[in-house]
């Protein structure tokens, strides 16, 4: 080796060593590529897994906490469904009360009917509670109704006396009928009406605690949860749902980006909440009137029209177009186990693995499965 040293160093190397030197910096040149290469593969590879690394609740192998909606009419539909479910629901919501001319609650026939079987699967399934939705519906004594009623909420909550008096009367309900808990949905609550919201929502948390009860609070999209300080204590939901409906034309109730930007904006409640998600659809017709549709109807109308049946990428929907008897086009879209499973995906990778879904009644079989598989 000594011997060579020198010679690699001369000015004037013979043929072979010449070669051979082109040789070892052939070599060195491939030995540089390839490590380039690699570490290149690495960072990609690195870069991919990071990306799609699991959320925290998926690597532990965590079930979803589910909770469900039943209406007061769709209640017997509702109960079919909740036979299959029940096993895998934490709480059920029992969609039943709204308001009279007088601002007092007020409760339908449907609800009297549906209370005592809800109430014996309730004492069977093992559920942790039973709440009492109370929706800012008003019923009128013609039998009209004012839907979502800002107005409603700004008399209720307009001072000390009338809060307290309506918190009353929400706790003596609960009492009455045997309610684990108060879920709230008042919805299109004007702006200078928050504050005392706020103040509402904090005092029926301490109330209901004190006689071992529980709060849950809905939101709906428009809510600017960014600067509303929620109190802590109550359980919140955030409505992924309404993207299209009755007030649009023909598209899904949430598409990816929609959840998305809704998980993010969740971080700014207190606790962990729920985010709800909607099953069934809409049938728009070509004029733009639309029809809501369960997921057991939209299936079937596929079927008895002959549609074919798509699926959007963008929300993980499906749709379809058909033509009624009178010549008239529709669009349907609507929510199957498969978008389902899409959208809670997409909650899970934001951390979110708290599920509420709106509503059961005539959903498919395959989406009931495929919420037990999820809910553990």
């Amino acid at each position: 080796m000594r011997s060579m040293l020198p010679l690699i160093g001369r000015s004037t190397p013979s043929r072979l060593m010449m070669n051979n030197a082109k040789e070892v910096s052939g070599l060195v040149k491939t030995r540089k590529l390839f490590i380039t290469a690699s570490l290149l593969i690495l960072f990609i590879g690195a870069a991919v897994c990071y990306d799609r690394m699991p959320s925290p609740a998926e690597k532990a192998g965590l079930p979803l906490e589910l909770s469900a909606w039943l209406a007061d009419w769709q209640w017997q539909n509702g109960l079919e469904n909740l036979e299959v479910l029940k096993e895998g629901l934490t709480s059920l919501q029992m969609f039943a009360a709204y308001f009279d001319q007088t601002d007092s609650l007020y409760f339908t026939d449907d609800y009297d009917e549906a209370m005592p079987e809800v109430l014996k699967l309730f004492e069977q399934s093992g559920l942790d509670h039973v709440y009492l939705t109370v929706v800012n519906d008003q019923i009128l004594p013609s039998g009209e109704s004012r839907q979502k009623d800002p107005e409603l909420i700004t008399r209720l909550m307009s001072s000390e006396e009338s809060r307290r008096r309506h918190a009353d009367e929400l706790i003596a309900a609960a009492e009455q009928y045997g309610f684990g808990g108060v879920e709230l949905d008042y919805e299109r609550v004007a702006e200078e009406d928050w504050d005392k919201v706020l103040l509402f929502i904090s005092d029926l948390y301490s109330r209901l605690k004190d006689k071992g009860k529980s709060l849950r609070v809905v939101l709906e999209t428009r809510a600017k949860i960014e600067q509303l300080k929620m109190p802590e204590g109550p359980d919140y939901v955030m409505m992924a749902y309404n993207l299209y409906g009755f007030h649009s034309g023909p598209g899904p109730k949430a598409d990816h980006a929609f959840i998305k930007q809704l998980t993010s904006r969740m971080a700014y409640l207190p606790g962990k909440p729920y985010i709800a998600f909607s099953v069934g659809g809409f049938d728009w017709q070509e004029a733009g009137k639309a029809t809501a549709l369960t997921e057991v109807q939209a299936s079937n109308l596929a079927k008895q029209k002959g549609s074919t049946v798509r699926r959007d990428q963008a929300s993980g929907s499906v749709y379809f177009d058909y033509t009624d008897e009178d010549q008239v086009k529709h669009t349907v879209w609507y929510a199957d186990e498969k978008t389902l499973l899409q959208w809670i995906e997409i909650a899970q990778q934001a951390d979110i693995n708290k599920v509420a879904i709106w509503r059961l009644g005539e959903m498919q079989i395959s989406s009931l499965d495929l919420l037990k598989q999820q809910a553990g």
